[in-house]
This record gives structure tokens, C-alpha cells and sequence, in this order.
């Protein structure tokens, strides 16, 4: 027996929304899939955020329905940039099968290390600073 075709999309797509009215903490709403054929978007407004220095990026996945490996490297790619960049990362309303993902993997522990440096609070230790 042949299974009948789908009429609907193998995922659901990803939305997305930034509020942006604590500029030290903008907020990036998360919703539907976040899997290897939705990620791009997300992982680009990361960047755009992140490049802007706040103290703090909120990632709310209060509204996510699937997460793969690519949404969850996602996830950790904001935070080693933010580490790099001085910006914490904050997951807000993490649905349970996530906090499930995070602590299988291992990122949770990543995201309850201390904070990052203030990239501004940083002494220059190289000449290269100067240049």
C-alpha cells in the first residue's frame, strides 16, 4: 500500500520577531520550526543583533513547535558569538521538550556559565588594539 502525498509542508515555517524597545535587551520571538530548512533567518538576526553590542539577547521560544540539530546549533552559535562579544544570551519560556534538548546536549550548561566580559570593560593586552 502506498502511503497517500502530503498537501501540507514537511515543516512548519519558522516566525520570527525582534523587540527591540530595551535596547540592551532586544528580544527575538521564535516560533514554529527551527530546523535545517528554517534556521537561516534566525541565525542572521542573531548576528545583526549581536553586532549592535547589547548587554543581554533574549532568544523567547514561547511559540517554537520543532527544534533539529541545525535550530539547536542555532542556539549555541549565539552564545559562543556572545561570549566573544561580551552579550549574554537569555532562552525565555523554553517549551519542555527544549529544556529536555538543552540538557541532553549538554547547553544548558554552556548558557549558566557566568556572563561575558563587557567587550567595553575590556583591558587592551595586544598592540594590535591600538591599530
Amino acid at each position: 500500500m502506498v502511503a497517500p502525498r502530503r498537501n501540507t509542508p514537511e515543516a512548519t515555517p519558522l516566525t520570527l520577531s525582534v523587540d527591540r524597545s530595551d535596547p540592551t535587551a532586544p528580544v527575538v520571538k521564535v516560533g514554529g520550526d527551527l530546523a535545517f530548512t528554517t534556521a537561516a533567518p534566525l541565525r542572521a538576526e542573531v548576528d545583526r543583533l549581536l553586532a549592535e553590542g547589547p548587554a543581554t539577547l533574549v532568544l523567547d521560544f514561547g511559540d517554537l513547535l520543532f527544534i533539529d540539530s541545525t535550530g539547536l546549533s542555532v542556539i549555541v552559535h549565539a552564545w559562543r558569538e556572545g561570549q566573544q562579544g561580551g552579550t549574554a544570551i537569555q532562552l525565555r519560556e523554553p517549551p519542555r521538550f527544549l529544556t529536555t534538548i538543552l540538557d541532553m546536549t549538554g547547553v544548558t550548561g554552556l548558557l549558566s556559565r557566568p556572563g561575558p566580559e563587557r567587550r567595553s570593560e575590556r583591558p587592551a593586552t595586544d598592540s594590535s588594539a591600538f591599530a
